[in-house]
């Protein structure tokens, strides 16, 4: 008789920073593509020194290691979705753009500019790059409303100002924009769109304060769902809801912010 072959799950890979407290970066990557049952794979782009409390320190690695990690990831093993997250320096940027624009892949581009802390992650002269390089790659593009400022120079203080907002990091290339109005009073509200469509993902807004990593986590179940088959919107609002759940759950560790809980389904038998 002959047998089947064996279950190969959809691969993922994260290009990001190393959070050492677990509550972000490749850590929480790492966790939420395993809740999504896709096999999560990492290119390591800095090292920080961080806690609940922030960002003590950060080394970024130097390119040809970046380059080296990407290269045996996706020639050998390959790749259904990719994602990135803290790229630190313009030489970076470049590099990691320039690899990005080689796979045959969907690219979740999680444009990270400062912590949960108000640490900054991304020097100022990584931001062109940013902007000509990356987002151009993207096929969903992640920016909070801080990024969003930051790279477009729209200060967003409403639902009106999203769309201002979103269009303007659409311009940049990217086929997808989600802004994620997560600083905004009331319900957390995100915009998705492709400058033709628009899809306004709301859910309560949860009074913990326990929210470490959630645009990386966000970024990540994205990627997860385009690895897994999905379209844009369906792996957007399931990333959403993903989130939402975790949020909830986040829980105190150390002194300061707390992670949101990647393991939340697991832990209540969803």
């Amino acid at each position: 008789m002959s047998s089947s072959p064996p279950f190969v799950p959809a691969r993922v890979l994260t290009v990001a920073g190393s959070d050492s407290g677990g509550g972000a970066g490749i850590q929480a990557d790492l966790k939420t593509m395993l809740a999504f049952g896709v096999h999560g794979m990492s290119v390591l782009t800095a090292v920080t020194a961080q806690n609940s409390l922030g960002v003590q320190g950060a080394w970024e690695l130097p390119v040809e290691a970046v380059r080296a990690q990407y290269r045996a990831v996706v020639d050998d093993i390959g790749v259904q979705a990719v994602k990135t997250g803290m790229l630190a320096s313009a030489g970076l940027v470049e590099a990691v753009a320039d690899l990005l624009a080689a796979t045959d892949a969907p690219v979740v581009v999680d444009p990270v500019g400062v912590s949960k802390h108000g640490d900054p992650l991304l020097a100022d002269s990584a931001l062109d790059g940013v902007r000509t390089k990356l987002l151009p790659v993207a096929t969903v593009a992640t920016p909070n409303l801080d990024e969003v400022a930051q790279l477009t120079g729209v200060q967003v203080t409403d639902e009106a100002s999203m769309r201002r907002a979103a269009d303007a990091v659409l311009d940049f290339g990217p086929r997808w924009a989600l802004v994620k109005g997560g600083h905004l009073p009331g319900d957390a509200v995100d915009l998705l769109t492709d400058g033709t469509e628009e899809h306004w993902l709301r859910a309560p807004r949860h009074s913990n304060r326990h929210t470490h990593g959630t645009g990386c986590t966000l970024a990540s179940a994205t990627a997860s769902g385009l690895a897994n088959g999905q379209g844009v919107v369906e792996a957007v609002v399931a990333a959403k809801e993903y989130v939402t759940g975790a949020l909830a759950h986040g829980f105190p560790l150390g002194g300061g912010i707390g992670p949101v809980d990647h393991a939340w389904r697991f832990r209540r038998g969803l």
